[in-house]
Parts: structure tokens; C-alpha cells; sequence
């Protein structure tokens, strides 16, 4: 681990010594490059900029977040305002959303680093992403975007730890990904879907839940939460059926296999991520 940890050392020096932007969500990732980036550029006096693209498909706390963790990394912080429906032509929520999102996301990114002087852009990818379905991937290695953690292949729990020595804030914080990712693909995505799906995760995290997510089904939800705290539902089970049932869902199921990421991402053929990743 210690090798690792100075790999991204040397490749956080490298990257620094230009004028580097950060695609920053204000996830642990993203903040542990921040960190570091600030650090390694406080040396060379190059300039370190914090981009955050404001999303419709992402939780609506994550923009506020991002700007805790930006402040406290003293890194300058730009937020760009997108509609990844609209403009990322993933509406539809087709098998490869992850990649037409990323292109465009990035594609903006860039184009804003560019415009403030920062030759490299950087972003949070880490060794555990490999083993998952993850066609964005692809987008981020098309437009030259450098991914440190990756590189110098830290896990999410190394990055988790690093990051608690550095007494970054969120390093414990739970991943918080695309709001897609609760709906089948193929299923037509409306921001009023998002924030509903929104609405019931964020009332779960009040009762204590860690990793949580409401999978959609048409008016049936089913719920993701870690095996041990499952109990916790079933003690619950009226008052969270009657919260869930006032936003609109018709049935309320509790997956047995508990929490687990990209869990829409199991009914796959091996033909539709193949088509995916190879957009």
C-alpha cells in the first residue's frame, strides 16, 4: 500500500506542475485528488481548479457538498450548470447512458479548464472501478482525462483511507452515484422520476441506512440496503411503506440480496455491455 500511496505522489507531482483542473463530485475520490493536487501544486505555485458539473441526474446535496470540500482544500472551485437529458442525449436510458453522459460531461470540463488555463484535467476513477460495468470509462480515456488513482491502483477502501489521513471530511461518505442507475435501461428518464427517486433515499438515510437505493420498477420500488441493516426496515416497515407509498409508488419490496452497485447492470447480456463499453 505504501508504494501505491507514493506512486500517486509522483503522479500528482508530475500532473501539478502545469495548471491542473479537477472534475470534482465531492466524493471521497475526487477530494482526495483535490487534496493532494493542492498540496503538490503549493510547491510549484501552479494553479489548481476545482470543476463540478451540476447535474439534474445527480442527488441535489452533492452541489453543496462539493463546495464544503472545495473550500477546505483552499482550491478555487467552478461550477458548471448541465442537462445531461437534453444536451447528453440520454434520455432514453440507453445501455450506453454512462458513456454519451461521461463524453459530455467531460467534453464540457475540458472546454472550461481550457478556458482558465489548465493544460490537464484530472478525475477520480479507482483500481475497483475496472471490475465493474463502467462504458464511461471509455469517454474519459478518448478525451485524454488522467485517472491517478487508477494509475497508481488504489482501491475505494485505500482511497477511503488516505483520505482520513488527510482529515478530509467526506473520506468515510457513502458513493453517490447517478440517479439513472435506479431505472431500468430502456425506461424513459424525467427529472420528476429523479426527484422522487431522490426524495425516498434521502427520507431512508434518516433512519440510519448507510448504502441505500430504491431501484425502480414501473410503481413497484424495490429497496437495496446492507444485510445488517435490513432489520431495521422491517421495524420500520409502516411507517417506510406509507412514506413511499405518498410519493407514488404502488409497491414496496425489500431486496434479500441487499445492497450491491450497478445491481440494473445484472439483467445485461454480454452483447449489450460489449455494445456499451465499446459505444
Amino acid at each position: 500500500m505504501e508504494e501505491k500511496y507514493g506512486r500517486l505522489y509522483e503522479l500528482m507531482e508530475e500532473y501539478t506542475r502545469d495548471n491542473v483542473a479537477v472534475a470534482f463530485s465531492g466524493g471521497v475520490d475526487s477530494s482526495l485528488l483535490l487534496k493532494l493536487a493542492v498540496v503538490c501544486a503549493r510547491e510549484r505555485k501552479s494553479r489548481v481548479i476545482a470543476v463540478t458539473a451540476a447535474t439534474e441526474l445527480h442527488p441535489s446535496r452533492d452541489e453543496a457538498i462539493a463546495g464544503k470540500v472545495a473550500l477546505e482544500t483552499g482550491a478555487e472551485h467552478r461550477v458548471l450548470r448541465v442537462q445531461e437529458l437534453e444536451q447528453a442525449g440520454v434520455a432514453g436510458n440507453p445501455v450506453d447512458r454512462c458513456y454519451r453522459c461521461k463524453r459530455y460531461l467531460f467534453e464540457r470540463i475540458r472546454q472550461e479548464a481550457e478556458a482558465m488555463g489548465a493544460s490537464v484535467v484530472l478525475e477520480g476513477t479507482n483500481a475497483d472501478d475496472l471490475s465493474e460495468y463502467r462504458p464511461g470509462l471509455k469517454a474519459i480515456r478518448e478525451l485524454g482525462i488522467k485517472s491517478p488513482l487508477m494509475e497508481a491502483g488504489l482501491t475505494k477502501e485505500e482511497v477511503r483511507r488516505l483520505a482520513g489521513e488527510y482529515g478530509i471530511s467526506v473520506a468515510r461518505r457513502p458513493s453517490s452515484p447517478c440517479l439513472a442507475t435506479r431505472f431500468p435501461y430502456g425506461e424513459e428518464l424525467t427529472y420528476e422520476k429523479l426527484r422522487q427517486v431522490e426524495k425516498g433515499e434521502n427520507y431512508l438515510k434518516t433512519l440510519g441506512l448507510y448504502n441505500v437505493r430504491l431501484r425502480v420498477h414501473g410503481r413497484i420500488v424495490r429497496i437495496e440496503a446492507d444485510a445488517e441493516q435490513m432489520g431495521r426496515l422491517v421495524e420500520r416497515r409502516e411507517e417506510i411503506v406509507g412514506f413511499l407509498k405518498e410519493l407514488g409508488y404502488g409497491y414496496i419490496t425489500l431486496d434479500l440480496e441487499g445492497f450491491r452497485s450497478g445491481s440494473m447492470d445484472e439483467t445485461l447480456s454480454a452483447e449489450e455491455k460489449s455494445m456499451g463499453n465499446n459505444r
